[in-house]
């Protein structure tokens, strides 16, 4: 028997709002998410060049990740994690070979489809057992079924802290938004507040 419960960033009863959110501060959509609540102090994002990605190096991107994982649990931030494929999969041809503790310091996941494959985002796995008990919002992207969007186009205008060869660091001044509203199963990820 599937237990399914609600994944909480803040708070399971707290309401979310998203209607009034304004398209051009979106950095990321979903009409597919886990999680509820609102998360307002977060200023890194480390997310896969999607411009360089190849599913036959995947184990490479994983430890890329493992990497900034390492180097922000140092600085005690927690940062949004974006990338292709499923999170967390055996299978490296699937999505990003990633353990719980070489992205244990997340607090929002962005998983979205290949431009070549859709994968069917493994909700059911040990992996995202972590992310509730964790409570780490995820955001499930498919731009082909219309469930959300990420905006490449701004993530790639944006001067990285550092970088690898898969893998951007984002740093921010001012902090990101992340709300999540789990009863109508949508979430926005902000820009920084100016």
């Amino acid at each position: 028997m599937l237990q399914m419960r609600p994944l909480v960033i803040n708070s399971e009863k707290e309401q979310v709002t998203i209607s009034n959110v304004k398209e051009e501060d979106i950095i990321c959509r979903s009409s597919q998410v886990l999680g509820n609540g609102l998360t307002d102090n977060i200023y890194d994002i480390v997310f896969v060049d999607k411009n360089k990605f190849e599913r036959k190096n995947t184990r490479e991107v994983a430890l890329e990740i493992n990497y900034f994982n390492k180097k922000l649990l140092k600085k005690k931030s927690s940062y949004i994690l974006i990338g292709m494929g499923r999170w967390g999969t055996l299978d490296p041809w699937l999505g990003i070979p990633v353990s719980w503790d070489q992205i244990s310091g997340v607090c929002a996941i962005v998983e979205s489809v290949f431009e070549d494959l859709s994968v069917t985002p493994s909700q059911g796995t040990h992996f995202f057992h972590n992310l509730t008990s964790n409570k780490v919002g995820y955001f499930s992207i498919n731009p082909f079924t219309k469930l959300g969007y990420i905006n490449w186009d701004w993530l790639f205008t944006q001067k990285p802290e550092e970088e690898k060869t898969y893998i951007k660091h984002l740093h921010f001044d001012n902090p990101l938004a992340i709300k999540i509203n789990g009863q109508q199963n949508e979430g926005v990820i902000l820009k920084p507040c100016l």
